[in-house]
Parts: structure tokens; C-alpha cells; sequence
């Protein structure tokens, strides 16, 4: 015997934006819709009474799943290519800026680091003229690169300096929730290796990685643990 709901609660649902999302469900990227609701109580499925705003929600396209608007903290699959991307070249740019262009083969490698990363066009002419730039701009970095000469910071300079600091940890923090332990850890490795690539840390590159290491929210003794391991041939 069918039973009649005399009384009930329905939402009515209004769309108020769209964009594309990481759908925590479909585990991937997804066109969805941002709702906003108005509860009301029905009788015989009449609505009567407002109970209340509901939401707002997000709506996965595919799965018609709803989500808290926190979902949209997760970057898309595109985005977060991107982030990594900018990450390893800007982390790319403090190693060189440490006194790293001086040597071949950190140039080098470099290069190779950054194109691995995503910017498959990259040259070294590109990153040193980007660096040379970025040292012109006194507000930046502190001196640390001649554009003439191609040397690195003079002793007693702060190669990482508080304004370069502060950029690598704007690029890195945010990206770093969004990594398993094992990829914050290759991010630092791979700026290991090309500070190795002529043989050993100089002090200005180890406080370039120590700063990498933190900002990829990584532990000091990990930091220094994964440091000494880039150091020794696999």
C-alpha cells in the first residue's frame, strides 16, 4: 500500500555561477554549479513555510554530487600542473641567483630542470636574462647576480634575501598541501641536483634548499636527511 507523505521539507535550488573544480568524487577535473537553496515546509507537497537558507553548494556536472564551497581549495588537475610548474622554475631562478651561473654545468642542468618541469621552449639565454632583470629590480634581490660577468653574490651578501624568501615561499607554500611526502621531497631533490652539478653545496646554494625545504613544509632533519642523500651516487 502506497503511503502519502502529507508533511516534508523540499529544497528549491538557484544556480548563482559555474566554473570547473577537482571533483572530490569523480577524482578529477569537472564543470560545476554553484547553488544556493531556500528550505520550505510543504504539506501534501505544497510549500508553506520557509525554513531556512541551504548552501551554498557546488554541483558536480557528472556525478550530480554536492560539495562544501572548500572543494574549490583543491586545484584543478590543470592548476596544479601549473603551480608545479612555476615552483621548480622559480626555485630554478634562487639556485641560479645563488651564484649558480658561474658554472657550466649548473647552467645546464638548470635548463634541463626547468624544460622537465613544463616549459619545453626554455633556453639558457631566457633564465639569465630573467635573472639579470630580476637582480636590476634592487627591491628584489639583493645583488646577487652580475649581469656582466655572470658571478654570483660577493661573500657576506644574503643570497636568499627576504624579499627572494618571501617569493620562494609564495610559490612553494601553496603548492605544498596539495603534494604526498614524496613529491614535496622530489621538488627539493631535483633543486639539489642542480646545485650538485658542479660538485658540491656552496653555503648560498644550502640556504637557498634549506628555505625550498621549508616553504614544501618539510621537517629540518628531512630537509638535511635528503640534502646529504643527493650527495651520495646511486
Amino acid at each position: 500500500m502506497h503511503k502519502m507523505c502529507v508533511m516534508g521539507v523540499r529544497t528549491s535550488w538557484r544556480i548563482v555561477a559555474d566554473g570547473e573544480f577537482f571533483c572530490p568524487e569523480c577524482g578529477g577535473d569537472r564543470n560545476y554549479l554553484r547553488q544556493t537553496g531556500r528550505r520550505r515546509l510543504t504539506l501534501l507537497g505544497v510549500p508553506l513555510i520557509s525554513r531556512g537558507d541551504a548552501g551554498p553548494v557546488l554541483e558536480c556536472s557528472a556525478c550530480q554530487g554536492h560539495f562544501g564551497l572548500d572543494a574549490l581549495d583543491h586545484p584543478t588537475t590543470v592548476r596544479f600542473s601549473a603551480m608545479l610548474r612555476d615552483a621548480v622554475h622559480t626555485v630554478t631562478l634562487a639556485l641560479l641567483a645563488a651564484g649558480g651561473t658561474s658554472s657550466r654545468a649548473v647552467r645546464d642542468t638548470a635548463v634541463a630542470t626547468v624544460r622537465a618541469a613544463g616549459f619545453a621552449d626554455c633556453s639558457e639565454d631566457q633564465l639569465l636574462t630573467l635573472l639579470a632583470a630580476l637582480a636590476a629590480d634592487t627591491g628584489r634581490l639583493t645583488g646577487t647576480y652580475d649581469a656582466v660577468t655572470g658571478g654570483g653574490a660577493p661573500n657576506g651578501l644574503d643570497p636568499c634575501g627576504t624579499a627572494l624568501a618571501i617569493e620562494l615561499h609564495e610559490s612553494l607554500e601553496p603548492l605544498a598541501p596539495h603534494l604526498a611526502p614524496a613529491g614535496r621531497e622530489s621538488v627539493l631533490l631535483q633543486a639539489a641536483r642542480i646545485a650538485l652539478a658542479d660538485g658540491s653545496y656552496t653555503p648560498a646554494e644550502r640556504e637557498v634548499l634549506t628555505t625550498v625545504g621549508t616553504a614544501l613544509m618539510l621537517r629540518p632533519a628531512d630537509t638535511n636527511r635528503l640534502l646529504a642523500a643527493a650527495r651520495t651516487p646511486s
